[in-house]
């Protein structure tokens, strides 16, 4: 396997080397299997099975950061957040924002748009019981090193998914060479610090319950409380402060 490290920082380049990445044995053969065996409602489409990369512009102002592709979501579609009720939950409130076109996205070819916005996350393949391991975060941490240097110079809000997320985004603004503030919040929906960045300009992040079934059934996490963390990145990103 080539090392991460070694890559290139466009963002095509990472992708494609993405979609080839087998550094997690236990991930590569669940995401395969999943594939293979399929949820009997989409018993007659070809899934995905392999690494997703992330979804949006390589000049995006907001970057919002996942845990891991759906097994029956992105690993069918291909495309993260796509094709589950996460991604439902995700888009609509992107799309009430301005920055998705459609607030659906179904599948690839959905003709799904997203304005200075651009959706990753911390782990490419998708889990058994969607809990990679402390390891394969770790592994698959590179990748994320270099979609966040690659991005660095335009992006102003990290919108992070989860407390994996949070931690994992945190992680990797320090590993690219940037200094966070010592003091800064612990993971909950809406915590957030700004820090200056390498190159003089404020930057944002922002956490956020994810929008998974586990959440919404459960009203952890609501509609407005998703649309608000998400506008707050917004208007962040485009203003530079939050209103």
């Amino acid at each position: 396997m080539e090392l991460p490290g070694h890559l290139p920082t466009s963002l095509a380049v990472i992708d494609k080397k993405i979609v080839k990445c087998s550094a997690c044995p236990r991930l590569v053969k669940w995401r395969e299997e999943v594939a293979i065996t399929k949820r009997k409602s989409y018993r007659d489409e070809k899934y995905w099975g392999r690494p997703v990369t992330g979804f949006g512009p390589s000049d995006a102002k907001v970057l919002i950061i996942g845990l891991a592709p759906g097994a029956h979501g992105a690993n069918r579609t291909g495309r993260i957040f796509t094709g589950d009720s996460s991604g439902d939950w995700l888009y609509r409130a992107l799309h009430r924002a301005g920055l998705a076109k459609q607030e659906t996205s179904k599948s690839r070819d959905d003709g799904q748009e997203l304005f200075d916005t651009r959706i990753t996350c911390a782990v490419h393949c998708a889990p058994p019981d969607n809990k990679p391991s402390t390891k394969e975060i770790e592994r698959c941490g590179e990748w994320l090193n270099l979609e966040l240097d690659s991005l660095f110079a335009t992006t102003r809000a990290y919108l992070a998914l989860g407390g994996v997320a949070w931690k994992a985004t945190q992680k990797a603004l320090i590993e690219i060479g940037e200094e966070l503030p010592r003091k800064r919040p612990k993971f909950s929906h809406g915590a957030s610090f700004k820090f200056q960045g390498s190159d003089g300009n404020t930057r944002m992040v922002i956490g956020s319950y994810h929008p998974s079934q586990q959440n919404t059934f459960t009203g952890k996490l609501t509609r407005s409380q998703l649309d608000s963390v998400v506008r707050k990145a917004g208007r962040f990103a485009h203003a530079g402060k939050p209103l």
